[in-house]
């Protein structure tokens, strides 16, 4: 389609389309709307073109974000921001034009939220180093979604692009106020928020210039992975360690950034060849504990090496969510049924955490997947209710019989249900 003359901005029509393809992709909530991407798909041609008239025009203003507390693992919350779905597709319009002018000055040890770049990928080169230094610095931002200095930023994307429309957008976004559950309204003078878009991105160009330039220019033989605002970096001496945790700190105090004062912690990595005895001698990155685990080398022989497994608290996590999806509610399902939901599941834990040391996986959430699977056949079938023998027999011979039913079976765990 052509473009209107009279608007103030060249924002094709075809790059809404994508934009609008990118958000379904990735799905997501209601905004404050309590609008739904399928109701918003029911008058879709007319919900994209008032985005792309008012983007082109320069007279779109983000509504308010809606702000959810997501509970985490040590007992506490972490705010997100939920904007609408039309809000949504409006802030990857400008995501994915300034995202082309970003990746290629990000630093080669940012793997957060880019293309072409996982979590995995962090937690890989996270391992190798470990094994070549000795000490680990790492590094918590306290609240950093929220404390985003909005001038140093604006200042980092302006550095990047002189695209009107860019900036524009960007500022009303970051202006945009938070409405809380009650329905009272917060006004933002710093911080965007973790649910956005756009927030990653502008996340990474923040933290490109308060952490990755300066480390670069500052600690040019500092190794270090970051994803997002999860940062480890790599020492050879523990007093290296030291002097650069107060470098960092009164670096991110000057530009508005806190480091948490008992997650951020220096860790020794202790393995076979590096065997004296510290306080901290384990760290949690990407939902992985590093430590020092038993391993065998190529022949045979037994060493201690300091590698990653699923993190306890993350083991705590999936054994709950199994227990949410094999509740009373669930008896009623046929086996098929309740290996079909499952499975969805099951293949992103074992492709994920099973990357790295997978026996850990397999017998911390592959057993306890037995056991509530025998528990829920005992609650189904009349003839293993009174006997849990009976019940791993059933188990036993199923698992002969379809190896294939269960995602978890099929990977090579062999454990006895208990």
């Amino acid at each position: 389609m052509g473009q209107t003359k009279s608007k103030s901005f060249v924002i094709s029509k075809q790059s809404v389309w994508q934009a609008y393809q990118q958000v379904k992709a990735s799905r997501g909530g209601c905004g404050i709307d309590q609008v739904s991407l399928e109701a918003f798909e029911g008058n879709l041609k007319d919900n994209l073109y008032k985005i792309w008239n008012r983007l082109s025009s320069g007279c779109y203003f983000p509504p308010p974000v809606r702000r959810v507390n997501i509970p985490k693992g040590d007992g506490s919350t972490r705010p997100l921001g939920i904007p609408t779905v039309a809000d949504r597709i409006a802030q990857m319009v400008v995501k994915l034009d300034l995202e082309p002018r970003l990746e290629p000055i990000f630093h080669r040890w940012s793997y957060g939220y880019r293309p072409g770049r996982s979590a995995l990928d962090a937690v890989e080169a996270a391992r190798k180093h470990c094994w070549q230094r000795s000490w680990v610095l790492d590094l918590d931002i306290k609240g950093f979604f929220d404390s985003i200095d909005h001038e140093l930023l604006m200042k980092a994307v302006r550095q990047h692009t002189d695209c009107r429309w860019h900036t524009l957008y960007i500022e009303r976004w970051l202006e945009a106020p938070v409405q809380h559950a009650d329905g009272c309204l917060e006004e933002r003078t710093c911080g965007t928020p973790q649910g956005g878009v756009i927030s990653p991105l502008l996340a990474n160009l923040f933290l490109h210039y308060a952490f990755d330039v300066w480390m670069q220019r500052h600690w040019p033989d500092i190794w270090f992975e970051r994803y997002a605002d999860d940062i480890i970096c790599h020492c050879e001496i523990e007093q290296q360690a030291l002097k650069l945790r107060e470098s960092i700190r009164e670096r991110f105090l000057a530009c508005g950034l806190t480091l948490h004062p008992i997650k951020t912690q220096i860790v020794y990595c202790r393995d076979n060849r590096r065997r004296k005895t510290y306080a901290n001698t384990r760290f949690d990155f990407l939902g992985f504990e590093f430590r020092a685990r038993t391993a065998i080398d190529r022949r045979g022989f037994c060493f201690t090496g300091f590698n990653p497994a699923i993190s306890p608290s993350k083991v705590h996590g999936i054994r709950d969510r199994i227990r949410e999806f094999m509740g009373s509610r669930q008896y009623c399902w046929s086996l098929s049924r309740l290996a079909q939901r499952l499975n969805l599941y099951i293949r992103g834990w074992w492709n994920y955490y099973g990357k790295f040391y997978r026996s850990e996986l397999e017998y911390r959430v592959g057993r306890f997947l037995d056991a509530r699977i025998m528990h829920w056949a005992r609650r189904k079938y009349k003839r293993l209710r009174d006997s849990r023998r009976k019940a791993w027999l059933w188990l036993y011979r199923l698992r002969r019989t379809q190896p294939h039913l269960f995602a978890h079976w099929s990977s090579g765990w062999v454990g006895r249900a208990v």
